[in-house]
């Protein structure tokens, strides 16, 4: 029988070694690419249209990252950008998106209704059902408190 010591040391020892600082490194500078560029969308926006309120700007924006998630998504380009960067392209709305339309175009060849439609929210269902949830319990949980 082989001790949990030795077991530990074998196992280091087979275990491939993870390139730590490149991933880190490599999740930083694609997270706050893509926040830039969220930035760089919204000045645009408000350099563009100048009767156009921040608030507004922001909606805007927001709209935009979602296409461009979807978009690159559809393209087969996020995943590769997801691999190279790890967490970093996990980014909450353009990862959002893309693990909408991920579910959606895996499963499109079963049809609108039974493929697209009912597998788009595997992954982001229980997100939206638990932010939901957890939104109403802080409100409920707020208004007895404040």
């Amino acid at each position: 029988m082989i001790e949990r010591k030795e077991y530990q040391e074998y196992v280091k020892q087979k275990s491939p070694k993870s390139p730590m600082v490149r991933t880190l490194v490599a999740a930083f500078l694609v997270g706050g690419t893509i926040c830039c560029v969220g930035e760089g969308i919204k000045d645009i926006l408000m350099l563009i249209f100048k009767q156009m309120s921040e608030k507004d700007a922001a909606i805007w924006e927001s709209c935009i990252m979602i296409f461009l998630g979807s978009f690159f998504t559809a393209l087969g380009l996020y995943d590769k950008l997801g691999h190279y960067a790890g967490g970093g392209s996990i980014i909450p709305i353009t990862g959002f998106a893309n693990s909408v339309i991920s579910p959606a175009m895996e499963y499109n060849r079963e049809g609108v209704f039974f493929g697209v439609c009912a597998k788009m929210f595997v992954i982001a269902g229980p997100i939206i059902v638990f932010g939901i949830t957890a939104g109403f319990l802080v409100g409920v949980i707020g208004y007895f408190v404040i």
